[in-house]
This record gives structure tokens, sequence and C-alpha cells, in this order.
């Protein structure tokens, strides 16, 4: 506790803190990795009580970081991101609730068989250990990473942006909170308890063995450095670059609730669509009244030649437009030749995350949902669906866009490796 206040007072050294962090993590783990089902759950429960009592609190330090990001000029999806309602509060429990009730992972049995000899190989569920989140303005990570960790029989450092550094502590007093109930170790939930930048450098480095994994959630610069840095294992996404396409048999009014719901409901999350495609076949129906739906409520639109025409307010799309995520009210718009140049294109500019089609055609949709190399593809729904809590997670950690181990939102089961158990009666090997 004193290192934490000394750290906040800036006149601690650093790396020793951190170090004291991830060696107290470590040991939270181990306790953890051992904790009954009925333990974790009780934590769980306590933390949502303790969510839900604790909302004024959350609410006031949010205001706080809120009203100082905004007298610094940040842009309003920026804001967005970082705003805490009463409502988003009570989501954050109800997720807590879910994986309150969801199986738990670890000790599950995958496949297990016999082999020639009389042994039997089972191949179980374990945690990872410790996960460093690194996130920036959205508090809410704070209690879906928190809580994910816990279930899935991990401990969790967070190290929260500067911008949300008094949203983070309230949240993270409640989890605490319910670690106490439970008679688990108050480590296997740590802050970092300073906004010095170079925490997350630290981090980076494995402190010393003290981080299995870091999940990096934020910006490109921020993903872009943790990949480039990190000497542990890394999940993670570069960016959120998502594309609705809308084919030749698409109806125009499903085509218009879901393009208007995959940018506009939060233009400022990973799963908002970033480029509308259009095929040629339907422009002449579709293309003006999905324009002009997007522009009247409120989104840039950049466009090809062809969508310029659709509507004079269309501002010319360029090159960099097609590879851009703009975390904005902001998409870019082109006609495509059939889902054949629909898949062209997102083969050239997508960044496998999420990308859907709305296509009455089931081949075509069959042929989009194979082809397209992305972590989420959806048939005629919203992209931003790309959600843990959507999925039946109860929340995520992150979307991962790798192909090792995870891949889409990262929930408990996904924060879990694997070891063999062999049970035999005596075998020894010729």
């Amino acid at each position: 506790m004193t290192a934490s206040l000394k750290a906040i007072d800036g006149s601690a050294d650093l790396s020793v803190l951190m170090n004291d962090l991830a060696r107290s993590a470590r040991a939270a783990a181990r306790a953890l990795a051992v904790a009954p089902t009925e333990q974790k759950n009780r934590a769980l429960a306590a933390m949502e009580r303790a969510i839900r009592a604790g909302a004024p609190a959350i609410l006031a330090a949010n205001a706080e970081d809120v009203a100082e990001v905004r007298a610094n000029g940040a842009t309003s999806a920026f804001i967005d991101r970082l705003t805490l309602t009463e409502a988003r509060v009570h989501a954050m429990a109800d997720g807590i609730r879910v994986i309150h009730d969801i199986a738990d992972p670890v000790g599950a049995v995958t496949e297990s068989w016999q082999r020639p000899n009389g042994m039997t190989i089972e191949r179980v569920r374990v945690p990872l250990g410790v996960v460093a989140v690194i996130f920036e303005s959205r508090p809410n990570v704070a209690a879906d990473a928190g809580v994910l960790c816990l279930k899935s029989g991990n401990a969790v450092i967070l190290r929260g942006g500067s911008d949300s550094f008094r949203s983070c502590r309230a949240i993270h007093e409640c989890l605490v909170q319910g670690l106490r109930e439970a008679g688990l170790p108050e480590a296997a939930i740590t802050l970092v308890p300073t906004r010095d930048r170079a925490a997350v450098g630290l981090l980076l480095t494995g402190l010393n063995g003290g981080v299995d994994v870091i999940v990096p959630r934020g910006g490109k610069s921020l993903v872009a450095r943790v990949e480039a840095e990190a000497r542990v294992p890394v999940f993670a996404h570069l960016e959120g670059v998502n594309h609705t396409y809308v084919d030749r048999t698409a109806k125009l009014d499903m085509a218009k609730s879901i393009v208007l719901n995959a940018k506009m409901r939060r233009p400022g999350v990973c799963g908002a669509t970033e480029t509308l495609l259009i095929d040629r076949a339907v422009a002449g129906t579709h293309l003006k009244p999905l324009v002009e739906m997007l522009i009247d409520a409120g989104c840039e639109v950049r466009g090809d030649a062809v969508v310029q025409q659709a509507d004079v307010r269309v501002k010319p799309a360029t090159d960099e437009d097609w590879d851009t995520e703009y975390e904005d009210a902001i998409i870019s718009a082109r006609v495509v030749d059939g889902v054949d140049d629909a898949l062209a294109h997102i083969r050239d500019h997508g960044s496998h995350h999420t990308d859907a089609i709305v296509t009455e055609d089931v081949a075509v949709a069959t042929k989009f949902l194979n082809e397209v190399d992305s972590a989420i593809v959806l048939h005629n729904a919203s992209t931003q669906f790309a959600d843990g809590g959507e999925f039946g997670f109860g929340a995520e950690i992150g979307i991962a866009t790798g192909k090792f181990h995870a891949r889409g939102p990262v929930g408990a089961e996904q924060l879990t490796s694997f070891k063999y158990r062999i049970h035999g009666t005596g075998q020894t090997r010729p």
C-alpha cells in the first residue's frame, strides 16, 4: 500500500513498484489457479453488488475524467468511449452476472482417450497465469478484464489510460471489495496506481517473468507499440477496418437498418463499420437512400465517383480512406462489381476484424462467410455485434485478430491454455 501511494506522488522508483506488483500478482495467480468455482463465483456476486451500489461514486469519478478531457479538446467519439452513464454502469454489473453464470473453464477436460498400453490421456484447461491489460479510454475494460480473468483463474494487472484514471480506480475498488468478501487475494486484480507512461514500457518487458500475456485495448499507436516491443505473447488487433457489403439481393429496408446501426450506434467502438460496399447491380435503387440516410444521421460520407453522384454532400474518398479506422461518424463508400469485387476489396484493405454481408442469396452469403478471412463474419447483421457480451461471454478482454490460440472476442475460455494429464497403472516405456 505504501509503495502504491508513493507511486501516485511520483516519489517511488517505478521499476521497483511494478516488479512488486508483478510478484504479488504471481502469488495471487497461484491461489486462483486452484480456487474452487464456488469461491470465484462468490467474489463475482459480491463484485456485481458492489458495482451497482457504487454507481454514484463511479459516475462522479467518471464525470471528473470527462470534464478534464473535454477541457483539453477531446473529440466527441473519444468522449463517448470514456463516458459512463447509469445504464452503462449497470450493464457492467449485468456482464458480471453473466460471467458468474457461465461454466468455469478451469479444469474442464476437453478430450480424453486411451492408448493401447492402457494409459489414459486427458487434455484439461488451465489458466494462463498473470495477464496484463493495457487500455486507454474505456473504463469498463477494468471491470470486464478483471472479472473474466478471475473466472478463468488468472491474476490480472490493469493499466488504464491516464484519461480514465479516476473512473478505473472507482471501479477497481468495487472489484477488490468482491475479492475481499470471498477471501481471495486482493492482488488477483491489480490496478497500476500511477499515470506515469513509463509503466507501460515496464509491463512490456514482462517484469522478469511476472507477466505471461499482454492484452492491449486502445488505438492503433498503442497496439502497434505493444506488438513491436512486448517480450511476452500478445492478444491484439491492430485496428478495426470493418466492412458492410450490400449485395444485389439485399432488401433495402434491412440494408438501411443494418448500415445505420453498424456505423452510427457507437462510431468509436472497434466493431463499427468503416467502409460501405454496394453492389453496382443495386446502385440505382439502394445507393442514394443509404447515403442520404447516413448523412442525415450526422455521418460524413467519403465516396468514389459513383457515390459522389448520389448526393452532393458526399466528399471524395482518397486512397488513404479505404485503410482508415475513423472511430468517428465518418464512413467511406464505394460501388463494387458483385461479391468477388467486394471480397477483393476486403482482402486488400481489411484488418481481419469484423465484416458483414447483407443479402438474401444463401449461396452468396456462404461464399462471403467462407472466404472473408476475419475473426468475425456476419450475414444480415450489424458489425456492432463484435462484442463478447453479445456472444454470450458476459464481456470480453479484447477482440483478437491473430490466428494462434484465441481469435475474436476473448472471453473466459480463451483466457485458458491446456495441459495433458496421464493416468497409468505402472506402465514403463520399452
